[in-house]
């Protein structure tokens, strides 16, 4: 299969992928139950470890778009490769508005916590519930796209 074609190194980057989203699910667990125990500092340190994992994770599917794209690689190549650029792009902009929203709720929303502290904890769950949706998503999509 062409998309193997640059190195088997490529699984290592996408397990490492896979490893920084389940551990940013980690961290956004932890930044709930932090403010279920009224720790608002815990709360952001976990928020923002989960902000630096989603990031680094767009990185990495940027250098592999980058090396794919290098290879003449293109949704238009064949209907693999569109499959794959549209289920994993689609994954990134679910990627990228969960962290508009934690971010959100990280810095200007977290002025809630003062005025109205349990809607913050159960805004903060509903963000949680929707970043591990995103980690699921992708736990289907790496067996799929990379090892089938």
């Amino acid at each position: 299969m062409a998309i193997f074609s640059i190195g088997s190194y490529v699984i290592w980057w996408i397990i490492f992928c896979l490893r920084l989203l389940i551990t940013s699910s980690v961290t956004m667990v932890m930044s709930w139950a932090s403010l279920k125990l009224n720790d608002f500092k815990k709360f952001k340190l976990y928020a923002g470890l989960t902000l630096l994992l989603a990031c680094f994770f767009l990185v990495v599917k940027y250098f592999e778009y980058t090396a794919k794209f290098d290879h003449h690689l293109y949704p238009s190549t064949n209907n693999f490769l569109g499959i794959y650029f549209t289920m994993t792009g689609l994954h990134v902009l679910h990627v990228i508005g969960g962290i508009i929203v934690i971010f959100f709720f990280w810095m200007p929303g977290a002025k809630m916590w003062e005025s109205d502290p349990e809607r913050f904890v159960n805004r903060i769950e509903i963000v949680g519930l929707y970043w591990h949706f995103v980690d699921l998503v992708w736990i289907f999509l790496f067996p799929v796209l990379y090892l089938l």
